[in-house]
């Protein structure tokens, strides 16, 4: 192919749409409707997010609270019970990263433009108005820092657990697209795929992008307040809604230039710069006061965490609790897809067990440390007179963090140091956050053009800045509280969803790969059999079954069918085909078959093992609509096919009673 003829065709592609319209057309218009409403009239929207986050709070604020403890303890319930041993992916699959890679990883979830807003503006907070007490005591400062530990510690990352496991476990061991929806198959089946399951993917964009803007919001007024300690830049929102522009700009720039490496080695130096950011506060700072405040912190939290857990100030109303707890519990809600689907991708082949031990202790000691290095530097000096950071805070969050880095040695530096880390933050940030939103909706679409994905970034820049000009940070918090409580129901039912699906794991759980064990190969000699299993297929080997012998099979079913009144369908797409038969008002029967790609047996510890796709052999995989496991068909004759799929059809009319 020529140039030209190269260029025209990725003209095309880059033109084309693919997309889940009901999906991305209502979640656009109600991000857009949102955006030009608040830019319209900022005073108007301004009451409106006031009088919206007081509703929420007085109504709602006992089912955040609620509904976050049962996310943790469903999370440490899983990792405790003998579900703990299920295998996100098949029975016989292992994690696709070492321990090393995947610790790694799950530490770079944990980083993110929070870390750097609130390391010193929340233990201050805390530390000079305390919820209840006298502040700025020694009682305040211990504290605020537990109070600090609690919002960014195990609850946090319980609500991830929920949506990345959930996503991972559907996913990877039942086959399902790598969806929001998919988690609810086993309440709904196959409706997942209409207004129900568009529903839910709409409360997931929705608190996606709210949760992206709030996060883009706080980083934008982080990097104001660099800028005007660096360089006299003033503080204002003309400058933070032009430094919007151009960061995300930046971001838009990365999407359409397809710099997957790029950002691959921004989120790297993320990282890095983090981490050098953290060492240089902490061998400057009391090193040994440091350390000894972090295992007392540890220690202080894990103390009080089922009281602080259920509090909810019912006998002593305190708009604390909405301000901070409720705002962070509604942020980590709409974040979760985002965060979720990440850890969910890096985690095919780790048990239920590994997951969740692994979410929980690698992210939050990170953040616990980081919290503990910057805050309690922060109290120090200010309790020692040092600097009055309270005051600072009380006028101006974002600029705390500059002014206690200027009086640490090299604080030039080092608050050159943070402002780049928080742009190269906000640039990632929109560009991942965008790449999730389009994978939703566009129903988990393999390639989506590019257009789409920058929709996106520069939709979640314009929402955070009507959200900075309609009300500041404010206007941020009742963002994300309000976008996260739709979502928050459907992720009661995600763990409804998950738990019946592993209920069903002793019976119909997992991958069955033997296709020795049924029943439909009696009479077929032992040797084919044999080989069947353990002969090696490559991709167009099983598109040629697919097309030569399971689509006819299938086909000559649902001739017979429709001689009895029914109305079958066989579908065919690139690498699947299934029968799909249709039972007045009960849910379908969907007998699906598809082809599957394996990871090749290997002594080698590979940290990437999709780099190259000669190292995968496939298999004929059948999954039908009744959620039991997926079974290996590779090999099956015509007829050995046409009997596997009446037994199943066979069950699920004497289950359903179907007419």
């Amino acid at each position: 192919m020529d140039e030209t003829a190269e260029r025209t065709r990725k003209g095309r592609r880059g033109l084309r749409m693919q997309v889940n319209p009901p999906v991305f057309f209502t979640s656009a218009g109600l991000a857009l409707a949102f955006a030009v409403g608040a830019a319209l009239f900022p005073v108007r929207a301004k009451a409106l997010f006031d009088a919206l986050q007081a509703g929420i709070v007085h109504e709602f604020g006992w089912f955040y609270i609620a509904a976050v403890a049962g996310f943790l303890g469903f999370a440490l319930f899983l990792m405790l019970s003998r579900y703990g041993d299920v295998r996100l992916g098949p029975d016989d699959s292992e994690p696709d990263y070492s321990y090393l890679s995947w610790f790694a990883m799950l530490f770079s979830a944990g980083m993110g433009i929070g870390l750097i807003f609130f390391g010193v503006a929340e233990p201050i907070q805390h530390y000079a108005a305390p919820p209840v007490g006298e502040g700025r005591t020694i009682e305040a400062a211990q504290r605020a820092m537990v109070l600090t530990f609690f919002h960014w510690g195990l609850h946090a990352w319980a609500i991830y657990i929920v949506v990345g496991l959930a996503l991972a476990y559907f996913a990877f061991r039942r086959g399902l697209p790598l969806t929001v929806r998919s988690a609810l198959h086993p309440l709904i089946g196959d409706r997942i795929n209409g207004p129900i399951g568009h529903a839910i993917d709409i409360f997931a964009v929705l608190g996606t992008i709210f949760g992206v803007a709030t996060s883009l919001g706080l980083g934008v007024l982080q990097v104001n307040a660099g800028f005007n300690h660096l360089f006299g830049l003033p503080l204002n929102t003309p400058v933070q809604i032009a430094l919007i522009v151009a960061i995300t700009g930046c971001a838009t720039l990365s999407v359409v230039s397809g710099l997957d490496k790029g950002i691959k080695i921004l989120s790297e130096l993320n990282i890095l710069l983090a981490v050098l950011l953290l060492l240089f506060v902490l061998v400057t700072g009391s090193t040994v006061f440091l350390l000894q405040a972090f295992v007392q912190n540890l220690g202080a939290y894990l103390g009080s965490v089922v009281q602080r857990t259920l509090q909810t100030y019912a006998y002593r109303p305190n708009p604390w609790l909405g301000s901070w707890t409720l705002f962070y519990w509604g942020w980590w809600i709409a974040w979760s897809p985002f965060v979720g689907m990440f850890i969910a991708r890096i985690s095919r082949g780790r048990t239920i067990r590994e997951f969740v031990t692994g979410v929980l202790l690698v992210p939050v000691l990170f953040t616990f440390f980081w919290m503990t290095v910057f805050g309690n530097t922060a109290i120090e000096m200010d309790r020692s007179g040092a600097l009055a950071l309270s005051d600072i805070v009380k006028d101006n969050m974002p600029v705390a963090l500059f002014e206690m880095l200027g009086h640490l040695p090299f604080g030039t530096i080092a608050s050159g140091l943070a402002t780049l880390l928080v742009i190269f933050f906000f640039v990632t940030s929109a560009d991942s956050g965008a790449l999730v939103i389009d994978m939703i909706t566009s129903g988990a679409a393999e390639d989506p053009p590019v257009w789409q994905r920058v929709f996106w970034a520069v939709t979640g820049g314009a929402i955070a800045a009507v959200l900075l000009v309609a009300g500041g940070l404010e206007a941020l918090q009742t963002a994300a509280i309000a976008s996260a409580l739709p979502f928050s129901v459907v992720m009661i039912f995600i763990c409804y969803g998950l738990l019946r699906a592993l209920q069903s794991e002793g019976r119909s759980g997992g991958l069955d790969l033997s296709t020795a064990s049924d029943r439909a190969s009696a009479g077929v000699p032992w040797q084919e059999r044999l080989a069947a299993i353990t002969q090696s297929y490559r991709k167009e080997e099983l598109t040629a079954f697919l097309d030569e012998t399971a689509a006819p099979a299938l086909e000559a079913v649902a001739a017979q069918m429709r001689e009895s009144g029914l109305a079958p369908e066989v579908v065919r797409a690139q690498e699947r085909v299934d029968l799909v038969i249709p039972h007045s008002d009960r849910a379908a029967f969907r007998y699906g078959i598809r082809v599957r790609g394996f990871r090749m047996p290997s002594f080698a510890w590979v940290e990437n093992p999709a780099k190259s796709s000669d190292e995968r052999h496939y298999r004929a995989l059948v999954q039908t609509s009744e959620g039991d496991r997926p079974h290996d068909v590779t090999g099956y004759s015509r007829d050995r096919l046409i009997d596997d799929l009446l037994k199943r059809y066979a069950r699920f009319r004497a289950v359903r009673g179907a007419h």
